[in-house]
Protein backbone atom coordinates (compact mmCIF):
# COMPACT_ATOMS: atom_id res chain seq x y z
CA UNK A 1 0.00 0.00 0.00
CA UNK A 2 1.03 3.27 -0.51
CA UNK A 3 1.34 5.52 2.34
CA UNK A 4 1.42 9.39 3.03
CA UNK A 5 3.35 10.25 6.20
CA UNK A 6 2.22 14.21 7.25
CA UNK A 7 5.40 16.25 9.04
CA UNK A 8 8.54 17.09 8.41
CA UNK A 9 10.56 16.32 11.69
CA UNK A 10 12.78 13.54 12.94
CA UNK A 11 10.04 11.87 14.31
CA UNK A 12 8.48 11.75 10.93
CA UNK A 13 11.72 11.00 9.06
CA UNK A 14 11.69 7.75 11.75
CA UNK A 15 8.21 6.46 10.65
CA UNK A 16 9.38 7.02 7.12
CA UNK A 17 12.57 4.71 7.80
CA UNK A 18 10.23 2.60 9.48
CA UNK A 19 7.56 1.93 7.18
CA UNK A 20 10.49 1.09 4.70
CA UNK A 21 11.73 -1.58 5.42
CA UNK A 22 8.05 -3.54 5.18
CA UNK A 23 7.11 -5.33 2.76
CA UNK A 24 3.58 -4.70 2.85
CA UNK A 25 4.55 -0.40 2.28
CA UNK A 26 4.06 0.18 -1.49
CA UNK A 27 5.51 4.33 -2.47
CA UNK A 28 6.05 6.38 0.45
CA UNK A 29 5.17 10.37 0.47
CA UNK A 30 5.99 12.84 3.37
CA UNK A 31 4.57 16.11 3.33
CA UNK A 32 5.86 18.35 3.74
CA UNK A 33 9.41 16.39 4.73
CA UNK A 34 12.59 17.94 4.78
CA UNK A 35 15.81 17.42 2.88
CA UNK A 36 17.08 13.80 4.48
CA UNK A 37 13.11 12.38 4.00
CA UNK A 38 13.12 13.25 0.18
CA UNK A 39 15.94 10.93 0.16
CA UNK A 40 13.37 7.87 1.84
CA UNK A 41 10.32 9.04 -0.11
CA UNK A 42 8.52 11.60 -2.38
CA UNK A 43 7.70 14.70 -0.74
CA UNK A 44 5.37 17.52 -1.57
CA UNK A 45 5.43 21.32 -0.54
CA UNK A 46 1.67 21.08 1.49
CA UNK A 47 1.35 22.19 4.90
CA UNK A 48 1.07 19.93 7.84
CA UNK A 49 -1.65 22.06 8.64
CA UNK A 50 -3.03 22.20 5.37
CA UNK A 51 -5.76 19.89 5.17
CA UNK A 52 -6.60 20.97 1.40
CA UNK A 53 -3.70 20.95 0.52
CA UNK A 54 -2.87 17.26 1.97
CA UNK A 55 -6.20 16.00 0.31
CA UNK A 56 -5.51 17.17 -2.73
CA UNK A 57 -1.93 15.58 -2.84
CA UNK A 58 -3.46 11.93 -0.75
CA UNK A 59 -5.92 12.24 -4.17
CA UNK A 60 -3.05 12.83 -6.76
CA UNK A 61 -0.79 10.76 -5.31
CA UNK A 62 -3.41 7.77 -5.01
CA UNK A 63 -2.35 7.44 -1.27
CA UNK A 64 -3.79 3.98 0.56
CA UNK A 65 -3.76 5.23 3.98
CA UNK A 66 -2.24 7.96 5.75
CA UNK A 67 -0.47 8.49 8.89
CA UNK A 68 -0.66 11.48 10.86
CA UNK A 69 2.65 12.45 13.09
CA UNK A 70 2.44 16.15 14.78
CA UNK A 71 0.24 17.13 17.96
CA UNK A 72 -0.81 20.33 15.53
CA UNK A 73 -2.60 18.74 12.93
CA UNK A 74 -4.28 15.86 14.97
CA UNK A 75 -6.14 18.55 17.15
CA UNK A 76 -7.00 20.30 14.65
CA UNK A 77 -9.02 17.73 13.27
CA UNK A 78 -6.80 16.34 10.09
CA UNK A 79 -7.59 12.58 11.30
CA UNK A 80 -11.10 13.12 11.10
CA UNK A 81 -10.84 15.61 8.00
CA UNK A 82 -9.34 12.91 5.83
CA UNK A 83 -11.11 9.81 6.90
CA UNK A 84 -14.26 11.72 6.27
CA UNK A 85 -13.10 11.63 2.75
CA UNK A 86 -12.54 8.18 2.67
CA UNK A 87 -8.50 8.01 3.39
CA UNK A 88 -7.92 5.38 6.55
CA UNK A 89 -5.41 6.97 8.89
CA UNK A 90 -3.53 6.42 12.22
CA UNK A 91 -4.24 9.06 14.86
CA UNK A 92 -6.19 10.03 16.86
CA UNK A 93 -9.41 12.40 16.16
CA UNK A 94 -9.78 15.59 17.17
CA UNK A 95 -11.79 15.19 20.42
CA UNK A 96 -9.11 11.96 21.56
CA UNK A 97 -6.51 14.44 20.96
CA UNK A 98 -7.52 16.96 23.39
CA UNK A 99 -6.17 14.42 25.92
CA UNK A 100 -2.73 16.09 24.76
CA UNK A 101 -4.19 19.56 23.42
CA UNK A 102 -5.86 20.27 26.84
CA UNK A 103 -3.79 20.17 29.67
CA UNK A 104 -6.37 20.94 31.80
CA UNK A 105 -9.06 18.22 29.95
CA UNK A 106 -6.44 15.54 30.91
CA UNK A 107 -5.97 16.44 34.34
CA UNK A 108 -9.50 16.75 35.10
CA UNK A 109 -9.70 13.04 33.00
CA UNK A 110 -7.21 11.37 35.53
CA UNK A 111 -9.01 13.07 38.36
CA UNK A 112 -12.46 11.64 37.12
CA UNK A 113 -11.27 8.04 36.46
CA UNK A 114 -8.97 8.24 39.42
CA UNK A 115 -5.92 7.64 36.90
CA UNK A 116 -2.57 8.19 39.23
CA UNK A 117 -1.51 12.18 38.72
CA UNK A 118 -0.14 15.20 40.64
CA UNK A 119 -1.96 17.27 42.38
CA UNK A 120 -3.05 20.57 40.71
CA UNK A 121 -5.55 23.30 40.11
CA UNK A 122 -6.29 25.53 36.82
CA UNK A 123 -6.20 29.12 36.57
CA UNK A 124 -7.38 31.58 34.28
CA UNK A 125 -6.10 34.71 35.81
CA UNK A 126 -2.73 35.64 36.67
CA UNK A 127 -2.90 36.93 40.15
CA UNK A 128 -5.26 33.68 41.61
CA UNK A 129 -2.57 31.57 40.29
CA UNK A 130 0.28 33.23 42.10
CA UNK A 131 -1.84 33.37 45.03
CA UNK A 132 -2.37 29.98 45.35
CA UNK A 133 1.49 29.34 44.42
CA UNK A 134 2.08 31.77 47.60
CA UNK A 135 -0.20 29.98 49.65
CA UNK A 136 1.41 26.70 48.91
CA UNK A 137 4.55 27.62 49.72
CA UNK A 138 6.20 24.78 47.75
CA UNK A 139 9.21 25.05 45.52
CA UNK A 140 10.06 23.85 42.97
CA UNK A 141 6.07 23.89 41.31
CA UNK A 142 5.44 22.99 38.14
CA UNK A 143 3.71 25.95 35.34
CA UNK A 144 1.97 24.71 32.36
CA UNK A 145 0.47 26.35 29.75
CA UNK A 146 -3.06 24.60 28.80
CA UNK A 147 -2.77 24.03 24.91
CA UNK A 148 -0.31 22.70 23.06
CA UNK A 149 3.34 24.58 22.91
CA UNK A 150 5.99 22.98 20.44
CA UNK A 151 6.85 20.86 23.91
CA UNK A 152 7.92 24.09 25.60
CA UNK A 153 4.71 24.60 27.89
CA UNK A 154 6.10 23.58 31.20
CA UNK A 155 8.02 25.42 33.51
CA UNK A 156 9.67 23.87 36.63
CA UNK A 157 9.77 26.84 39.16
CA UNK A 158 12.15 26.85 41.82
CA UNK A 159 10.95 30.06 44.00
CA UNK A 160 8.36 32.66 43.49
CA UNK A 161 10.18 34.90 41.29
CA UNK A 162 10.39 32.38 38.78
CA UNK A 163 6.95 31.61 38.70
CA UNK A 164 5.82 34.82 38.11
CA UNK A 165 7.76 35.12 35.48
CA UNK A 166 6.30 31.71 34.07
CA UNK A 167 2.85 33.35 34.31
CA UNK A 168 3.56 36.34 33.08
CA UNK A 169 5.03 34.81 29.41
CA UNK A 170 2.13 32.72 29.52
CA UNK A 171 -0.62 34.34 30.50
CA UNK A 172 0.32 38.18 29.93
CA UNK A 173 3.03 38.42 27.40
CA UNK A 174 0.95 35.11 25.60
CA UNK A 175 4.38 33.42 24.20
CA UNK A 176 2.04 30.53 23.22
CA UNK A 177 -0.69 32.05 22.35
CA UNK A 178 -4.41 31.24 23.29
CA UNK A 179 -2.61 27.95 25.10
CA UNK A 180 -1.27 29.82 27.92
CA UNK A 181 -4.73 31.34 28.84
CA UNK A 182 -5.46 29.07 30.95
CA UNK A 183 -2.72 27.33 33.47
CA UNK A 184 -2.44 24.05 35.16
CA UNK A 185 -0.71 24.94 38.49
CA UNK A 186 0.75 21.34 39.73
CA UNK A 187 2.83 20.36 42.38
CA UNK A 188 6.53 19.07 41.51
CA UNK A 189 6.63 15.25 41.82
CA UNK A 190 10.06 13.31 42.20
CA UNK A 191 11.26 10.26 40.96
CA UNK A 192 13.26 8.89 37.80
CA UNK A 193 10.84 10.08 34.80
CA UNK A 194 9.90 7.44 31.78
CA UNK A 195 8.17 7.58 28.78
CA UNK A 196 6.18 4.68 27.34
CA UNK A 197 4.44 4.75 23.93
CA UNK A 198 1.54 2.94 23.43
CA UNK A 199 -0.37 1.55 20.20
CA UNK A 200 -3.91 1.45 20.72
CA UNK A 201 -7.13 1.00 18.54
CA UNK A 202 -9.63 1.84 21.98
CA UNK A 203 -10.07 -2.44 22.61
CA UNK A 204 -6.34 -3.10 23.12
CA UNK A 205 -3.33 -1.43 24.33
CA UNK A 206 0.15 -2.58 23.46
CA UNK A 207 2.99 -0.63 25.35
CA UNK A 208 6.04 -0.09 23.62
CA UNK A 209 9.38 -0.48 24.05
CA UNK A 210 10.42 2.43 27.58
CA UNK A 211 12.47 5.27 26.84
CA UNK A 212 13.84 8.62 28.22
CA UNK A 213 14.31 11.95 27.12
CA UNK A 214 16.37 15.03 28.23
CA UNK A 215 14.61 17.99 27.90
CA UNK A 216 16.57 20.68 28.96
CA UNK A 217 19.29 22.39 26.57
CA UNK A 218 22.37 21.99 28.32
CA UNK A 219 24.58 19.44 29.88
CA UNK A 220 23.54 18.58 33.88
CA UNK A 221 19.89 19.33 32.87
CA UNK A 222 20.41 22.85 33.07
CA UNK A 223 19.18 25.65 30.73
CA UNK A 224 15.76 26.20 29.16
CA UNK A 225 13.28 23.66 27.73
CA UNK A 226 13.80 21.93 24.77
CA UNK A 227 11.72 19.55 22.32
CA UNK A 228 14.07 17.02 23.42
CA UNK A 229 18.01 17.04 22.93
CA UNK A 230 17.95 13.18 23.16
CA UNK A 231 17.02 9.91 24.18
CA UNK A 232 17.82 6.34 25.29
CA UNK A 233 15.78 3.04 25.34
CA UNK A 234 15.00 0.93 27.44
CA UNK A 235 14.60 3.15 30.35
CA UNK A 236 16.81 1.34 32.92
CA UNK A 237 14.93 2.53 35.54
CA UNK A 238 11.60 1.10 34.18
CA UNK A 239 11.61 -2.25 35.74
CA UNK A 240 8.79 -5.57 35.02
CA UNK A 241 7.44 -4.42 38.47
CA UNK A 242 6.83 -0.89 37.74
CA UNK A 243 5.95 -1.86 33.59
CA UNK A 244 3.01 -4.53 35.38
CA UNK A 245 1.91 -1.15 37.56
CA UNK A 246 1.87 0.76 34.86
CA UNK A 247 -0.44 -1.19 32.79
CA UNK A 248 -3.29 -1.88 35.68
CA UNK A 249 -3.14 1.86 37.17
CA UNK A 250 -2.24 4.11 34.27
CA UNK A 251 -2.68 2.73 30.79
CA UNK A 252 -5.48 0.34 30.65
CA UNK A 253 -7.61 3.01 33.08
CA UNK A 254 -6.65 5.42 30.05
CA UNK A 255 -8.04 3.90 27.37
CA UNK A 256 -11.19 2.87 29.28
CA UNK A 257 -11.55 6.35 30.22
CA UNK A 258 -11.64 7.88 26.97
CA UNK A 259 -14.15 5.50 25.84
CA UNK A 260 -16.17 6.12 28.86
CA UNK A 261 -15.74 9.49 27.57
CA UNK A 262 -16.82 8.70 24.22
CA UNK A 263 -13.27 9.58 23.02
CA UNK A 264 -12.18 6.43 21.36
CA UNK A 265 -8.13 6.54 21.26
CA UNK A 266 -6.95 5.18 18.22
CA UNK A 267 -2.84 5.98 17.01
CA UNK A 268 0.35 6.47 19.31
CA UNK A 269 -0.78 7.31 23.40
CA UNK A 270 2.27 9.09 24.99
CA UNK A 271 2.75 8.63 28.70
CA UNK A 272 5.05 10.80 30.62
CA UNK A 273 5.40 8.96 33.43
CA UNK A 274 7.30 9.61 37.10
CA UNK A 275 8.16 6.74 38.95
CA UNK A 276 7.05 8.34 42.67
CA UNK A 277 7.81 6.76 45.90
CA UNK A 278 4.38 6.39 46.28
CA UNK A 279 4.18 4.47 43.10
CA UNK A 280 3.94 5.44 39.00
CA UNK A 281 2.22 9.33 38.39
CA UNK A 282 1.23 10.31 35.13
CA UNK A 283 3.09 13.69 34.39
CA UNK A 284 1.79 14.31 30.68
CA UNK A 285 -0.30 12.74 27.69
CA UNK A 286 0.28 12.89 23.60
CA UNK A 287 -1.44 11.92 21.43
CA UNK A 288 1.58 11.20 19.06
CA UNK A 289 5.21 9.46 18.87
CA UNK A 290 7.11 11.47 21.07
CA UNK A 291 10.11 13.07 19.22
CA UNK A 292 12.97 12.02 19.69
CA UNK A 293 11.55 9.78 21.38
CA UNK A 294 10.68 7.34 18.27
CA UNK A 295 14.08 7.46 17.20
CA UNK A 296 14.85 5.21 19.76
CA UNK A 297 11.96 3.18 20.24
CA UNK A 298 11.42 2.94 16.19
CA UNK A 299 14.50 1.30 15.45
CA UNK A 300 13.97 -1.64 18.10
CA UNK A 301 10.90 -2.62 16.67
CA UNK A 302 10.35 -5.45 14.99
CA UNK A 303 7.08 -5.98 13.99
CA UNK A 304 5.97 -4.85 10.71
CA UNK A 305 4.84 -1.14 11.08
CA UNK A 306 2.29 -1.00 7.88
CA UNK A 307 0.93 -4.47 9.73
CA UNK A 308 -0.06 -2.25 13.21
CA UNK A 309 -1.05 0.76 11.41
CA UNK A 310 -3.66 -1.20 9.36
CA UNK A 311 -4.35 -3.14 12.42
CA UNK A 312 -5.06 0.10 14.50
CA UNK A 313 -7.14 1.98 12.08
CA UNK A 314 -9.43 -1.68 11.25
CA UNK A 315 -9.33 -1.52 15.45
CA UNK A 316 -7.74 -5.28 15.02
CA UNK A 317 -4.31 -4.81 17.01
CA UNK A 318 -5.65 -7.62 19.61
CA UNK A 319 -4.78 -10.12 16.59
CA UNK A 320 -0.84 -8.94 16.53
CA UNK A 321 2.15 -10.13 18.38
CA UNK A 322 4.22 -7.00 18.26
CA UNK A 323 7.89 -8.04 19.34
CA UNK A 324 10.86 -5.74 20.51
CA UNK A 325 14.71 -6.11 20.09
CA UNK A 326 16.84 -6.72 22.98
CA UNK A 327 19.17 -4.55 22.00
CA UNK A 328 19.54 -0.87 23.76
CA UNK A 329 19.49 2.16 21.60
CA UNK A 330 20.42 6.11 22.43
CA UNK A 331 19.74 9.04 20.02
CA UNK A 332 21.78 12.01 20.61
CA UNK A 333 20.57 15.73 19.13
CA UNK A 334 22.73 18.02 16.93
CA UNK A 335 20.67 21.48 17.37
CA UNK A 336 21.66 24.72 15.96
CA UNK A 337 23.51 27.22 17.80
CA UNK A 338 21.14 29.37 19.87
CA UNK A 339 17.98 26.92 20.08
CA UNK A 340 15.31 26.84 21.70
CA UNK A 341 15.80 30.50 21.06
CA UNK A 342 16.87 32.32 17.67
CA UNK A 343 19.87 30.31 15.39
CA UNK A 344 21.05 30.86 11.89
CA UNK A 345 19.97 28.37 8.92
CA UNK A 346 21.26 27.57 5.48
CA UNK A 347 24.57 26.54 7.37
CA UNK A 348 26.07 23.72 5.14
CA UNK A 349 26.48 20.37 7.27
CA UNK A 350 29.49 18.01 6.91
CA UNK A 351 29.79 14.69 7.05
CA UNK A 352 26.77 13.17 5.49
CA UNK A 353 28.03 12.29 2.21
CA UNK A 354 27.50 8.75 0.96
CA UNK A 355 31.41 8.08 1.59
CA UNK A 356 31.84 9.18 4.58
CA UNK A 357 32.67 7.55 8.14
CA UNK A 358 29.35 7.58 9.38
CA UNK A 359 27.80 5.89 6.17
CA UNK A 360 30.29 3.05 6.77
CA UNK A 361 28.44 2.43 10.25
CA UNK A 362 25.30 0.25 10.29
CA UNK A 363 24.61 0.23 13.63
CA UNK A 364 23.62 4.09 13.31
CA UNK A 365 20.78 5.93 11.58
CA UNK A 366 21.14 9.90 10.61
CA UNK A 367 17.86 11.01 11.26
CA UNK A 368 16.73 14.53 9.51
CA UNK A 369 15.15 16.82 11.70
CA UNK A 370 15.59 20.48 10.42
CA UNK A 371 17.22 20.35 7.11
CA UNK A 372 17.35 21.05 3.23
CA UNK A 373 18.96 19.69 0.23
CA UNK A 374 20.30 21.76 -2.50
CA UNK A 375 22.69 20.16 -5.11
CA UNK A 376 23.63 16.81 -2.97
CA UNK A 377 24.76 19.09 -0.13
CA UNK A 378 22.48 19.08 3.03
CA UNK A 379 22.07 22.75 4.95
CA UNK A 380 20.87 23.39 8.57
CA UNK A 381 16.82 24.25 8.44
CA UNK A 382 15.93 24.25 11.82
CA UNK A 383 16.78 24.35 15.69
CA UNK A 384 17.20 20.44 15.80
CA UNK A 385 18.95 19.98 13.06
CA UNK A 386 19.87 15.74 13.05
CA UNK A 387 19.53 12.89 15.32
CA UNK A 388 21.77 10.40 15.66
CA UNK A 389 20.76 7.30 16.85
CA UNK A 390 22.78 3.99 17.16
CA UNK A 391 21.92 0.11 18.28
CA UNK A 392 24.30 -1.47 20.71
CA UNK A 393 24.08 -4.79 22.91
CA UNK A 394 24.20 -2.27 25.81
CA UNK A 395 23.18 1.21 26.62
CA UNK A 396 26.82 1.86 27.04
CA UNK A 397 27.83 0.70 23.51
CA UNK A 398 24.79 2.21 22.10
CA UNK A 399 25.34 5.38 23.78
CA UNK A 400 29.90 5.05 22.80
CA UNK A 401 28.58 4.42 19.31
CA UNK A 402 26.62 7.69 19.07
CA UNK A 403 28.99 9.87 20.30
CA UNK A 404 31.82 8.30 17.99
CA UNK A 405 28.73 9.01 15.33
CA UNK A 406 28.84 12.88 16.45
CA UNK A 407 31.88 13.65 15.94
CA UNK A 408 31.97 12.72 12.17
CA UNK A 409 28.92 15.38 11.96
CA UNK A 410 29.54 19.13 12.40
CA UNK A 411 28.46 22.08 10.72
CA UNK A 412 29.09 26.17 12.32
CA UNK A 413 27.90 26.85 15.78
CA UNK A 414 26.13 22.85 16.47
CA UNK A 415 25.56 22.13 19.99
CA UNK A 416 24.52 19.04 21.64
CA UNK A 417 24.66 17.66 25.26
CA UNK A 418 27.43 15.49 25.91
CA UNK A 419 25.54 13.88 28.63
CA UNK A 420 22.59 11.61 27.15
CA UNK A 421 22.35 8.52 29.10
CA UNK A 422 24.49 9.19 31.70
CA UNK A 423 22.75 9.26 34.93
CA UNK A 424 21.63 6.09 33.93
CA UNK A 425 24.75 4.19 33.74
Amino acid sequence: MDILVIGSGGREHAIVRKLKESPKAGKLYCVPGNGGIACDAACGPVGAMDKEGVLAFAKEHKADFIFVAPDDPLAAGMADFLEAAGFPCFGPNAKAAEIESSKVFSKNLMKKYGIPTAAYEVFTEQGAALEYIREQGKYPVVVKADGLALGKGVVIAQNEQEAEEALQSMMEDKIFGDSGSRVVVEEFLTGPEVTVLAFTDGKTLCPMASSMDHKQAYDGDKGPNTGGMGTISPNPAYTKEAAQRCMEEIFLPTMQAMNAEGRKFKGCLYFGLMLTPDGPKVIEYNSRFGDPEAQVVLPRLETDLAEIITAVAQERLGELEIKWSEKASACVILASGGYPGSYPKGLEIAGLDEKGQIAAMPEVTVYHAGTKRENGKFYTNGGRVLGLTALGDTLEEALETAYRAVDMVNFEGVMYRRDIGRRKL
